[in-house]
């Protein structure tokens, strides 16, 4: 099944979301080689592609895991998590309805 695991970021994020960046990258390499990555990305702090000094906001990822349970334990496991990065991480069953 399909999780979403929706992360918002803590004040001031960016230097940490940056030394964790290659460990958090790796492990959605992982997901995408093993064919379960939907989707994943930040959301940029302000209403720009490059948001430089101004940062991110949070992430998105949608994946997919075998239960609920597996799907925190690994966003619980995310290196932008075990750094601070992340304030507050919410696991969320998730239905792809589009695009088939």
């Amino acid at each position: 099944m399909l999780y979403a695991i929706m992360a918002e970021d803590t004040a001031d994020s960016l230097a940490k979301r940056l030394a964790a960046r290659p460990d958090h990258l790796e492990r959605l390499q992982a997901l995408q080689d093993q064919g379960r990555l939907v989707l994943a990305g930040p959301h940029p702090a302000i209403d720009a592609e490059n948001p430089a000094e101004a940062g991110f906001s949070g992430s998105l990822i949608v994946a997919e895991f075998s239960d609920l349970a597996s799907a925190q334990a690994w966003a619980d496991a995310d290196p932008y998590f075990t750094a601070g990065v992340y304030a507050r991480v919410v696991v969320k069953p998730f239905k792809q309805v589009f695009p088939q």
